[in-house]
């Protein structure tokens, strides 16, 4: 395995190349084209003969048996049947570089690279041989030996056949060159200063039979767009009945940037607080040099704002010279970065991302002398981002001030009070290490320091923090220390001022691991093994441990056919269940269950339950069915009864569970439970929300509706239709269709959910309506965290006008420009021009509503001019005249 900033070293792989001088050959720049599929001709055996009795040959060069070069001279000598000495027949190097396709690149050494798709090495042109009437020359042993191509002269053709290695090898692992996203002079879609998105809440309603009240609870949340940020809303109400018990229990502003971000509000502190209630504040970020990770839903969290979306490190490694070096991604053959290793036999490649649109791990393959068609040596190159670790000469500063909110009875905003706040720098010293340092005021002055160190020449990595001049023992800290020095070995070590905890983790065989820990708080250890076993309808998996104090906990889940069994249990108590699914895919349809649950108290409980339950498949929602059925009957210590759960997430945006049961395993009662999750979307249109809508505190996206513009006055009217029939195809997104991107497509548009950003919106021709052309083909739409961008894009009619140019006398005129120009004021477009055939026939297409003065060539023509109108037909004909 080979980590990042790791040496690597590799087997000898010899590659020299000598050649004699020349200043001429600065001046190649061949490419050519290498023919495909090509088989040797003849085997020729040479005579070997003083290479003074050479002479100029007019010989053909050939790739296998296509001819790329008919005739040219080399230096050599045959006997009417064979070649003379072939090995040291000499082939100019200009015409080597065309017949093998080798581009010749100048370096800034002075050095030439040869590349073809399946060589890459290098020449000192100072070591080339140099003939009197040829000038730059190689032998047939140099390209035999430094180039790796097999050379026969074939003395029926008259030609040197070169037969390389890599013939019918394209050069498909070149990087794809992905077009840059260009939005300068593009019209620009702004979001609104001000939206309210979304506003959804949770409602659970409780009851039972031993109490005639019924309790309901919840929580309400919304969320919107606020000024290039979001802002949210949250209401606990611990009775529905009771207004008075409702209590603000969150509001915040965010806006988060690449660069910086800034929070006004509730939210929490980046230092383990020493004071009690809520924070509420204002929080500054700012990150120099890097970007901090996009968040993928969620609450503000300042210590991952603090974390680089991607870490730097330098992968060296050693190899003989002459060595090609490829660094390719994990997954995938696209060659991110290749060097040749030079004489020093060291290759180096810097400045390679991990993590974040990067990756976590890279391959090196090595390729002896350059020749990609050898079976190169591959080397793993790994990394993994250490939580709140930066790349070196990276930092970030972090201010916060605020008070802390207490939650009093009868008061809707609490009570603020107890003044807090702190300031924290970070700075990546180098690829390996990271430091932080602050000061902190809460209810007394505290200092803050921070490590956090993955050395690139032992597996381990160590994340700890202090805070200094605390109440308890004047200071707190919390330390993590991984080890883990192969993917079968990791141990884990945890410590803060209440205990220190350990976990040892080993894979002992394929399927067999064994685990210890210790936890110093609990004075206990733990050892354990895990078991887990697969084969063809069947799995096993199996963990079991023990501690100190003789509790023993054990899990088993296994799979038969369409039998599952899971079994599991503590020092509390045991819970069994055996279920036959009806369905093969074992997930949804019909299943019988058969479960027993045992609790070790003082009754001894325990219930057996005898259960049927249906689970649908999923529309909306991936992680919700759209109906679930559970129905059984229990029997156990405190009696029996009826056990029904009922979900439902058929209405979108509406999620529903019921559940009823007459006993359990400590009580014998009815009682029923109601939980109700409704939201609702208010832009960018009235709508039934989505259960995820918290991912919209940083995240917006793009509402693209485009309609049929039949009157051309850019508003969606009454008797227009909304067109999606090929939306799929009409709009891409930053070069991109909208299969790259998560969208929901729904009657009246598509909803492109996207990260704050500037987007470039085109619309391809491919989905235009029939006779149908947007006004504008491309915009520059703006994304904001909070709301979606609405984005309506009128497709008008296009009109076509086609006819005959004629003369006086009627002849048709061919070869004369026809030109459509608009002549209405207020607006100004290009004509729309076509040239007429040998027949006098003219085609002026994608014409909107309006006048048009018509011209051939320049001048007006009869008719002069031509007004198009909603209920125009789109084709029309008309012919003009012109003086001749």
């Amino acid at each position: 395995m080979l980590l990042a900033n790791f040496t690597l070293n590799s087997p000898p792989i010899a590659c020299e190349v000598c050649f004699q001088p020349t200043a001429d050959l600065l001046k190649l720049d061949h490419i050519s084209q290498t023919p495909n599929n090509v088989q040797p001709t003849t085997n020729i055996q040479t005579n070997v003969a003083e290479p003074q009795k050479f002479i100029r040959l007019p010989v053909g060069l050939n790739i296998g048996k296509n001819s790329v070069i008919a005739s040219t001279f080399v230096r050599g000598a045959e006997d009417g049947s064979q070649a003379i000495d072939f090995e040291n027949w000499l082939v100019t190097f200009k015409d080597v570089t065309q017949v093998l396709g080798l581009n010749v690149k100048t370096l800034e050494d002075g050095q030439l690279e040869l590349r073809s798709p399946g060589l890459i090495t290098r020449i000192n042109p100072k070591e080339l041989k140099t003939d009197s009437e040829l000038g730059l020359v190689l032998s047939i042993a140099d390209i035999k030996n430094k180039l790796g191509v097999k050379c026969e002269f074939n003395i029926v053709d008259y030609a040197i056949v070169f037969n390389p290695p890599w013939l019918g090898l394209a050069d498909a692992d070149s990087p794809p060159q992905e077009l840059p996203v260009i939005i300068e002079g593009l019209p620009k879609v702004n979001s609104d200063n001000f939206q309210f998105t979304v506003i959804g809440q949770q409602i659970n309603i409780t009851g039972n039979s031993n109490s005639s009240n019924i309790n309901s609870q919840g929580n309400l949340k919304a969320i919107g767009s606020l000024f290039g940020g979001s802002w949210t809303l949250g209401i606990d109400r611990s009775d529905l009945s009771d207004i008075s018990s409702w209590k603000l229990t969150e509001f915040q502003y965010l806006r988060q940037t690449p660069n910086a971000d800034y929070v006004i509000g509730s939210q929490p502190t980046f230092w383990t607080s020493q004071g009690s209630g809520s924070y509420w504040g204002f929080t500054a970020i700012q990150r120099l040099g890097f970007s901090a990770k996009n968040s993928s839903g969620g609450a503000f969290s300042p210590n991952q704002r603090l974390q680089s979306e991607e870490v730097i490190h330098t992968i060296i490694g050693e190899a003989k010279p002459g060595t090609l070096v490829q660094l390719k991604p994990g997954i995938g053959n696209i060659v991110i970065r290749e060097v040749l290793v030079d004489s020093s036999g060291v290759y180096r490649f810097e400045n390679i991302p991990f993590g974040g649109s990067g990756t976590q791990n890279y391959r090196v393959f090595l390729y002896p002398n350059g020749q990609l068609t050898a079976q190169p040596e591959i080397q793993e190159a790994k990394s993994t981002i250490l939580a709140g670790q930066i790349s070196s000469g990276t930092s970030a500063l972090m201010i916060s001030a605020g008070l802390s909110q207490k939650l009093v009875q009868n008061n809707f905003f609490g009570s603020f009070q107890n003044w807090r706040g702190g300031l924290v720098y970070r700075r990546g010293m180098t690829e390996d290490l990271t430091l932080g340092a602050g000061i902190i005021y809460d209810q007394s002055i505290l200092g803050l320091g921070e490590i956090f160190y993955q050395p690139k020449d032992f597996p381990v990595r160590i994340n700890a923090n202090v805070l200094m001049g605390t109440q308890n023992k004047g200071w707190d800290y919390n330390a993590n220390i991984n080890f883990n020095p192969s993917s079968r070995f990791n141990l884990n070590f945890f410590s803060d001022r209440l205990s220190q905890r350990f976990e040892l983790n080993w894979q002992a065989w394929t399927g067999l691991s064994l685990k210890l820990s210790s936890n110093s708080r609990e004075n206990t250890w733990i050892a354990g093994i895990n078991l887990a076993q697969t084969g063809k309808n069947f799995s096993l998996f199996t963990s079991t441990d023990i501690d100190t104090k003789n509790n023993l906990r054990w899990n088993l889940s296994s799979t038969l056919g369409n039998f599952q069994l899971n079994y599991r249990g503590n020092e509390i108590g045991t819970n069994t269940v055996l279920s036959y699914n009806f369905s093969p895919s074992g997930v949804t349809g019909n299943s019988i269950n058969i479960g027993y649950e045992t609790l070790s108290s003082i009754h001894s409980d325990y219930l057996t339950i005898f259960q049927w339950r249906y689970r649908s498949k999923t529309l909306f929602q991936e992680y919700l069915p759209l109906w679930e059925f559970d129905l059984g009957y229990g029997v156990g210590s405190r009696g029996s009864g009826l056990i029904a759960n009922a979900s439902t997430a058929i209405i979108p945006g509406l999620n529903l569970k019921l559940r009823y049961e007459e006993i359990s395993p400590t009580k014998d009662e009815t009682s029923f439970k109601i939980e109700l999750s409704p939201s609702l979307n208010l832009q960018p249109q009235l709508s039934l929300g989505d259960t995820r809508f918290e991912r919209l505190r940083n995240e917006g996206g793009i509402f693209v509706q485009p309609f049929l513009d039949k009157n051309a006055n850019g508003r969606l009217d009454d008797n227009e239709k909304i067109y999606i029939q090929d939306i799929d195809l009409l709009v891409i997104i930053n070069n991109k269709n909208l299969k790259s991107y998560q969208t929901e497509l729904t009657s009246n548009g598509v909803l492109i959910k996207l990260p704050a950003g500037i987007y470039r919106l085109d619309l391809d021709p491919a989905g235009y309506p029939i006779n149908g052309k947007p006004l504008e083909s491309a915009y520059a739409v703006e994304v904001i965290a909070g709301s979606y961008n609405h984005i309506r894009v009128p497709m008008t009619p296009a009109y076509t006008v086609a006819g005959k140019v004629t003369d006086n006398a009627g002849n048709p005129v061919g070869g004369v420009k026809v030109e459509a120009v608009l002549s209405q004021s207020g607006k100004v477009k290009n004509p729309v021009v076509s040239v007429t055939n040998g027949a006098g026939i003219f085609f002026l297409e994608e014409l909107e509503i309006g006048t048009y003065n018509l011209l051939v060539n320049g001048q007006p023509a009869q008719p002069i001019s031509l007004e198009i109108k909603p209920d125009s037909p789109l084709l029309q004909e008309i012919n003009l005249v012109i003086k001749q």
